[in-house]
């Protein structure tokens, strides 16, 4: 008759649990995975799956109860790391919405912000336009499948342990967020730039020709202009984008190993010796 301990059930459960938990945190955070148009079974079950592959792959766990108070703490810092890892992918999407914003704002389309079913929120039509072709060119070169190998790589990089994690992690994330504002405008800097010499141009022909009615014509020009420069712009964001997707993999990378750096102890201080 096959008996089974408490020990042994909850060896099992926690070698099923904590990588789940890490690798749920990374759907729940990544682009397309954690997309609100996924349904949430899928997610759970891509989740299991994942993790039925993984973890027997993974070091060996900590010796602790995954219903005590150490168990929780391990679960929560696995749900951390799992949603840092996506996080940082997500980063890159973050900055090219974010220059369909500002080139949405510059042509006047400002007011013409539809509902966005990702973040639940209201966004330009640009700057879902521009999301669109970014999470094309992200299939295009499987960066899904990249993340994918960069959260298994972070099960031997940073193994599930009841040692609290470093505080470098969240550092270098908050300094890789930094990458929205300086690549979201350097994305739309070409679009910012034309628009600037059209309204300097209509500024000019208003000032020649009063009777004109900017309003009337300035709005149509503008549009136009945006539009034009971003159709000649789209084949040369091939580059850019895959750049950016390199350095969010390689950020998503750096999270586990930042957050496994532990601080070396220090020397102990001498004692003088006595005088004499």
């Amino acid at each position: 008759m096959l008996t089974l301990t408490s020990i042994e059930m909850n060896t099992w459960i926690a070698a099923l649990l904590w990588p789940l938990t890490r690798i749920l945190g990374m759907i729940a955070a990544a682009p397309l995975y954690g997309n609100n148009s996924v349904p949430m079974s899928s997610k759970i079950i891509l989740g299991v799956l994942l993790a039925l592959i993984i973890a027997p792959a993974i070091p060996a766990l900590p010796a602790a109860d995954p219903m005590s108070l150490a168990g929780l703490l391990i679960l929560i810092q696995e749900l951390l790391i799992g949603a840092a890892i996506g996080f940082s992918v997500r980063i890159v999407f973050a900055a090219v919405e974010m220059a369909g914003e500002v080139a949405s704002l510059t042509m006047g389309l400002g007011f013409a912000s539809v509902f966005d079913p990702q973040t639940r929120g209201r966004s330009s039509a640009v700057s879902q336009f521009l999301a669109l072709v970014a999470t094309m060119a992200f299939l295009s070169v499987n960066g899904h499948l990249v993340l994918l190998e960069v959260l298994a790589e972070s099960f031997i990089t940073l193994p599930v342990s009841a040692t609290p994690v470093s505080a470098a992690a969240p550092y270098e994330l908050v300094k890789w967020a930094a990458v929205i504002f300086n690549v979201g405008l350097q994305l739309c800097l070409p679009i910012v730039a034309a628009l600037l010499i059209t309204n300097v141009a209509l500024g000019i022909l208003t000032r020649a020709a009063p009777q004109l009615n900017i309003f009337g014509i300035g709005f149509p020009i503008s549009l136009g202009v945006g539009i034009l420069v971003i159709s000649m712009a789209l084949p040369y964001l091939s580059v850019p984008l895959q750049n950016l997707f390199n350095q969010g993999i390689e950020a998503a990378r750096k999270v586990p190993r930042s957050a496994g750096e532990r601080s070396a102890p220090t020397a102990p201080t001498p004692v003088p010796a006595p005088p004499g």
